[in-house]
């Protein structure tokens, strides 16, 4: 037995699994859920989930197996898994491994047998709240009686540790385009690379004049994890590339080049994950279905005198999820053009990004 004890002191109950750090340990995170029925392997190995404990809604999780070749980083920096009933098996023929056993070799911790749906409902009406996972219900109890929520951040952001250590390249025979690390998705450079494009991939805080000096056709700034106003040193150094290259900004690329254009974030109530959220082009009215992974969403209202416009909205709650410059060629989403997981019919804006840089 064990326990996922969350902030406010609610608990839920379950069986530990996976690599498990024993039993004086206590595993913490931000406690989120996905509403995405498959993909759990992309979302474990997406770095934007670094430092927190996801917890799928989907009831069977794991059937499918592992396979090695879908994950999308390397490393991973997930703090642990909640799910409702673990598959044991490897499911399909071409399997690496079982999700338990993958889990296991990786020191991820995990909570199976638990009531997801009510905890999913939990913080879907109270927010998102950090939480431990403990094997005595006492000791959650009392850890959350020694630390607030603020003191399980680290102090060095979680961009930083999910970006690349150096830089270095991926051949193409087309243009160069650099590619701002964050916490990129492979999937990201993926798309990249099927368009041709020889790619340049830097670390999180490489300065503007570094990344001017290979001299590229454009600039993407990928996905990664944390709160985007901490990280005002990025937002400053891509401020002075906005007039000088077409930029493509995706999740927190989109929040950073808010902020570089001077507007703000704020943190959502409990966010966007999952594999069904609707989004409209504002100016062509066509509805498309998104994969999205983020806490936070640009202010529209700060968005007034900074040159960005509102492309595209989030017909659930109405929030910012893609922005077009006024002025100059720099083009954002919130959402995950590049669908692992799916949907796969918004891999158009890798088509436009490429004509903003035939333009």
């Amino acid at each position: 037995m064990a326990w996922l004890v969350l902030g406010d002191g609610k608990a839920f109950e379950g069986e530990a699994f996976g690599g498990w750090p024993g039993q004086d340990s206590a595993v913490k995170g931000e406690v989120v859920f996905n509403t995405s029925m498959c993909g759990y392997q992309e979302m474990i190995t997406d770095l934007s989930y670094a430092g927190q404990i996801l917890t799928f809604t989907h009831p069977q999780i794991g059937n499918y197996g592992w396979h090695h070749e879908e994950s999308e980083a390397s490393k991973v920096l997930l703090h642990g898994i909640i799910v409702r009933e673990l598959s044991a098996g490897e499911g399909s023929f071409h399997a690496d491994r079982s999700l338990e056993n993958y889990c296991k070799k990786q020191g991820i911790p995990g909570l199976k047998g638990v009531d997801t749906r009510a905890l999913t409902r939990y913080i879907r009406n109270n927010g998102t709240m950090p939480g431990v996972i403990v094997e005595q219900i006492e000791k959650g109890i009392a850890f959350w009686q020694q630390y607030t929520p603020e003191e399980i951040e680290p102090d060095l952001h979680w961009v930083y540790q999910a970006t690349v250590a150096e830089e270095y390249e991926i051949p193409g025979n087309g243009p160069v385009v650099a590619v701002l690390d964050l916490g990129a998705k492979r999937n990201i450079l993926r798309c990249l690379q099927k368009r041709g494009y020889r790619l340049h991939v830097f670390p999180a805080g490489t300065p503007a004049e570094e990344i001017l000096d290979i001299k590229p056709s454009g600039l993407v700034l990928s996905n990664g994890p944390g709160d985007p106003s901490r990280l005002p040193e990025i937002a400053e150094n891509m401020e002075k590339l906005i007039s000088r290259l077409p930029i493509l900004g995706i999740c927190m690329g989109h929040q950073i080049m808010a902020m570089a254009a001077g507007a703000s974030t704020y943190k959502l109530s409990f966010g966007h994950r999952g594999g069904n959220h609707p989004v409209q082009n504002k100016v062509t009215r066509k509805v498309t279905m998104t994969s999205q992974n983020h806490g936070y969403a640009v202010s529209e209202s700060s968005l007034k005198g900074t040159g960005l416009a509102v492309l595209y909205t989030n017909l659930n709650d109405g929030t910012v999820e893609g922005m077009k410059h006024e002025k100059y060629p720099v083009l954002t989403v919130q959402y995950h053009p590049e669908a692992a997981p799916g949907p796969e019919e918004n891999g158009e804006l890798f088509d436009l990004f490429a004509e903003m840089l035939k333009e």
